[in-house]
């Protein structure tokens, strides 16, 4: 997927019309790519990672069990386009980059807090859904 394409909204894709939450997820719609980039598993890790303070590349990478180097780079990357994180060179020797959650990117951790503490309080109940689905689907 193309995530650099430029998009002009269609008609039923805007907010301003009533039924804007029942039409955002229509397949050219730009607010659907957003959501897409934002509700990545690693970009809400790391905006949460962030948000206790800046950090260069390797201690992102340390604190995010799992993560890929190239899948970092392309989410910070991606972060950064969409204005979420930003970049600062340290013009020390060798030169190092630190990345720190902007203040758009900061307006994310309400809701991203409210999902965390959704899986941590309900995840007794989902692992009962899912044990009663593999009982189900063994038989």
């Amino acid at each position: 997927m193309n995530e650099h394409r430029l998009i002009a909204a269609p008609v039923n894709c805007r907010a301003d019309r009533p039924d804007a939450i029942e039409q955002s997820f229509v397949v050219d719609c730009p607010s659907r790519l957003l959501f897409e980039q934002i509700a990545d598993k690693w970009s809400m890790m790391i905006l949460t990672v962030l948000d206790r303070g800046p950090l260069r590349f390797n201690a992102i990478k340390r604190q995010l069990g799992g993560i890929t180097q190239k899948a970092l780079t392309q989410t910070l990357r991606r972060l950064e386009r969409n204005g979420l994180v930003t970049r600062e060179v340290i013009p020390v020797s060798p030169v190092a980059v630190e990345y720190r959650i902007s203040p758009l990117g900061r307006s994310l951790q309400t809701p991203f807090k409210a999902l965390y503490a959704w899986t941590v309080d309900y995840l007794p109940d989902v692992e009962k859904a899912r044990t009663a689905f593999d009982e189900r689907s063994a038989g």
